[in-house]
């Protein structure tokens, strides 16, 4: 499976089988936070018992306390953290789906309760729920093309494959509250329009982009 076939086939899930992840496959995701913590200089971890970490009434209702695993996304503070994390964290949550798994980004979660390692100096910005859903999800409702872009109006068709797919990115609360710019010179610009966690949703629009126009990193 590419990753442009796991985007389309990923959908969130709130619902998980009780089901331990296979060593195998576990073995795999540790291996792929290794290369992705040292690219991004993050400390994304993967934590196999979620234990509490979606133990909340609201979480629970919701499904998410099903989640037998979780990703705690960690990283030393700085400025661009939270779009790192989202960059690179929607890269692990492509490689989780080409591996079978079902993932679902979420910000509601006990940070008491999630086991992950924060050394002085870190934060953890946000966590992923992980496991074998007991459905794939769902198609959302999303913008148009024309609602996210701005500049040129003659876009080359690498720039619309890439929109395409930054369109299918999940964002917080579904807000897709970002712009994506071509301008003269073939350069992309991409903007954030503020709301909850939109530094953390264009990481991951970028990385959907990339994917798309085959301008990947």
């Amino acid at each position: 499976m590419t990753d442009k076939e796991a985007i389309l086939q990923r959908h969130s899930v709130r619902s998980y089988e009780d089901k331990k992840i296979d060593e195998d496959v576990v073995r795999q995701i540790k291996d792929k936070i290794e290369k992705l913590n040292l690219i991004g200089d993050l400390h994304l971890q993967f934590i196999e018992d979620a234990d509490k970490t979606y133990g909340s009434f609201i979480n629970k209702a919701r499904g998410l306390g099903s989640a037998p695993s979780v990703i705690a996304c960690v990283g030393k503070e700085a400025d661009d953290l939270e779009e790192r994390v989202g960059y690179y964290g929607e890269k692990l949550v492509i490689f989780l789906q080409q591996l079978g798994l079902n993932t679902c980004w979420t910000g509601t979660f006990s940070k008491k309760n999630v086991n992950a390692e924060i050394k002085s100096g870190e934060k953890l910005v946000i966590c992923i729920a992980v496991g074998y859903g007991t459905d794939q999800g769902r198609i959302r409702k999303s913008k148009s093309a024309d609602q996210v872009t701005a500049g040129r109006k003659d876009r080359p068709e690498w720039f619309n494959n890439g929109v395409e797919l930054a369109l299918l990115a999940p964002t917080a609360i579904n807000q897709q509250k970002f712009t994506i710019k071509l301008n003269d010179d073939d350069t992309v610009e991409f903007i954030n329009n503020g709301g909850v966690f939109s530094r953390v949703d264009l990481g991951i629009v970028k990385c959907h982009f990339e994917i798309g126009a085959e301008r990947q990193n």
